[in-house]
């Protein structure tokens, strides 16, 4: 449904996005991981058509975004710094979009309100931050968009509010078949919900991949070896993280396989064992290892992971 094809940006001298390209397929739920400055709000934005690219293409449903509003009204975009109208109460804002969307649903709207239960002639500028985060996430939903975008949707919102939210974008996507793209720091809630992930970093795509696919190739694996371990073991290039506390060796691997356990073994590896790791634990993790290897290196391990 969304295909990013080469995408760069450019702000001066400072390259935000550096020939990104990503499928998203249709009914999916797709996250975007990156450090502060990786390029993640770049793309959001360039996503929902507010920047215009430098070089390569976004189309959703086969169309460009960029001053296009056919495709425009059906695309809820929730931002991380949400720009209402100040003085317009919940109610006014409900009603500007009934007239905005042709298929915007008030009746959407107010079931959704039954849960968040903002009160509707509360001006938007005497709510919280949390409060003007669900309404624009109950606004953005109403209007049954096709593609819903998300930048930090949970900023602002307490836990009970938080597992509200996801619930409903869950809901939403299993109900009408939307596709969510989501970017947000909070990686056990993308863990929990996202089909997919592409992590950014320098405004590059330094991994790309299901959850599932992810958290099975990097691993954590605590190793003893029969005598010393090998001199080059922390220039293996499976490896990214190494570090051992007496006898015993931590490794950190993004190509865990049978044949990595097999070349630990015949260099001496006597117990191995696997440690699993969560979505914040491997993106902390990757993200070490595409600061410290140059770029040819980054680039060959990107290439080797998303072939795997």
């Amino acid at each position: 449904m969304i295909e990013i094809n080469d995408a760069c940006k450019s702000f001066g001298t400072l390259k935000a996005l550096d020939h990104v390209s990503i499928k998203i397929p249709k009914g999916c739920i797709y996250g975007v991981i990156g450090e502060n400055g990786a390029g993640k709000s770049t793309l959001i934005q360039a996503l929902v058509g507010i920047y215009t690219l430098d070089e390569g293409s976004i189309l959703i449903e086969g169309q460009p975004v960029y001053e296009n509003n056919e495709v425009k009204r059906h695309l809820g975009y929730v931002a991380d710094r949400n720009q209402f109208f100040k003085g317009y109460t919940v109610k006014q804002m409900m009603d500007f979009f009934d007239l905005a969307y042709p298929s915007f649903s008030v009746e959407k709207f107010e079931a959704y309100n039954k849960v968040f239960k903002l009160k509707k002639n509360a001006k938007v500028k005497n709510l919280s931050k949390g409060m003007q985060m669900r309404l624009a996430i109950m606004l953005n939903i109403a209007i049954g968009p096709r593609l819903l975008v998300l930048d930090e949707p949970t900023s602002g919102l307490d836990a009970i509010a938080k597992k509200q939210v996801l619930d409903l974008i869950i809901s939403e996507v299993e109900e009408s078949g939307m596709t969510v793209v989501i970017s947000s720091h909070h990686l056990a809630e993308l863990e929990r919900i996202c089909d997919e992930v592409t992590i950014l970093n320098q405004g590059k795509v330094a991994y790309q991949s299901t959850v599932d696919d992810l958290k099975a190739k990097v691993k954590k694996l605590q190793v003893v070896f029969e005598e010393k371990a090998p001199e080059d073991l922390g220039k293996w290039p499976e490896i990214v993280n190494l570090d051992h506390v007496g006898s015993v060796y931590y490794i950190v691997t993004d190509q865990y396989s049978h044949s990595f356990e097999d070349k630990l073994r015949k260099n001496g590896a006597r117990l191995i064992e696997p440690i699993g790791l969560n979505l914040e634990e491997v993106f902390i993790y990757t993200s070490t290892v595409e600061r410290i290897e140059g770029e040819r290196g980054k680039d060959e391990r990107v290439k080797s992971f998303n072939k795997n």
